[in-house]
């Protein structure tokens, strides 16, 4: 597996405080290397309509971008991501440079991963980029994409859209989701599931489609949880009940049951499914061990039962899933591309 080059498309000379934070999260997730997690991390490059280092900002925010890259530094990256759009150029009162949508095009055509967040959809979108496929973008933006570019499937009820080799994110921290789930496609679940970690990232964020990245225990805000959840999914091999992690926790399992749900939003038994179809994840990309084996370790039981809930889960049976993850006896999967074939 490799993580790749990203290249980030800053738009305006003069960042708005909102888009500072897409911008931040592109830079934490895919510019901090992690050696022990993976190595070599992603290589990242921000380019600038107009890189120029002594532009000064044209608005009051006072924030510019000083950058040696400008688009065409988009040229060659593995990955494009616009992270936002100046609200002008939502609202249609400015349009996005000429540049910029050729520069897009063109590392579409040559077949980058095209990602956005928020509203770098409607740069997406400009570019012809989106037409014909689903897409999303913060909420309060679906309605004008929708009307401004009806060729493109608006869903305004998920986090993110993974559609192969373009993908778009609702706002804000929607975003830090869909890097996330990138860094799960390119890295795996383990490297996923500990930055994750690092960046105390919720455990499943609900969105109205399954999501690959969870962590391992749930940052929950609770000092009760936290050492009974970390003692379960340190035997998830074993059988455990309700009223096996509330003795634990020395609740009542009714108490249990909802001091979990409050702080996780889950159930005691979705939880422990997520825990067991992670470790299934792990297990399956890391190791040539047998899909019976596998099962048993996660605490899924039998082989059948395993690819029953990974297939209702992901969409995927757990043989095809182990192929994405050359070194295993399976097949390169080029970054980029969702594995998703019919079960058995």
């Amino acid at each position: 597996m490799s993580a790749g080059s990203v290249a980030v498309a800053v738009i305006d000379d003069d960042i708005p405080y909102w888009d500072l934070y897409e911008l931040g999260v592109v830079c934490t997730v895919f510019g901090i290397p992690h050696p022990d997690l993976a190595d070599p991390w992603y290589d990242l490059r921000l380019c600038a309509a107009d890189p120029s280092p002594d532009q000064p900002p044209s608005g009051p925010l006072g924030f510019t971008l000083r950058t040696p890259y400008g688009l065409e530094g988009l040229d060659g990256a593995d990955t494009v991501i616009i992270p936002s759009v100046p609200e002008a150029c939502v609202d249609g009162e400015r349009e996005l440079p000429d540049e910029l949508l050729r520069a897009l095009r063109r590392a579409a055509d040559r077949g980058a991963r095209m990602v956005s967040l928020c509203a770098g959809a409607f740069a997406l979108a400009a570019a012809g980029i989106l037409d014909g496929r689903r897409a999303t973008a913060h909420w309060m933006h679906t309605e004008a994409l929708a009307r401004r570019h009806p060729e493109v499937e608006v869903d305004d009820s998920v986090l993110y859209v993974d559609d192969g080799n373009v993908l778009t994110s609702a706002g804000v921290t929607a975003g830090l989701d869909l890097c996330l789930h990138l860094v799960r496609r390119d890295l795996g679940a383990h490297v996923a599931n500990q930055l994750a970690r690092r960046l105390v990232v919720p455990a499943h964020r609900p969105g109205g489609q399954a999501q690959f990245v969870e962590v391992s225990v749930p940052e929950t805000g609770d000092d009760g949880l936290a050492p009974v959840l970390q003692w379960a999914t340190e035997r998830l091999d074993q059988p455990l009940t309700v009223d096996d992690l509330a003795a634990r926790a020395g609740m009542s399992p009714r108490t249990f049951f909802r001091r979990l749900q409050a702080a996780t939003g889950t159930t005691p038994l979705q939880w422990l499914l997520s825990q067991r179809l992670s470790r299934a994840q792990s297990l399956l990309e890391a190791t040539a061990l047998p899909v019976e084996r596998v099962g048993e370790l996660s605490g899924l039981g039998t082989a059948a039962n395993l690819r029953r809930h990974f297939t209702l889960h992901f969409g995927i049976t757990p043989t095809d899933y182990r192929r994405a993850f050359p070194g295993h006896g399976g097949r390169t999967v080029r970054p980029g591309r969702t594995v998703r074939r019919a079960g058995h």
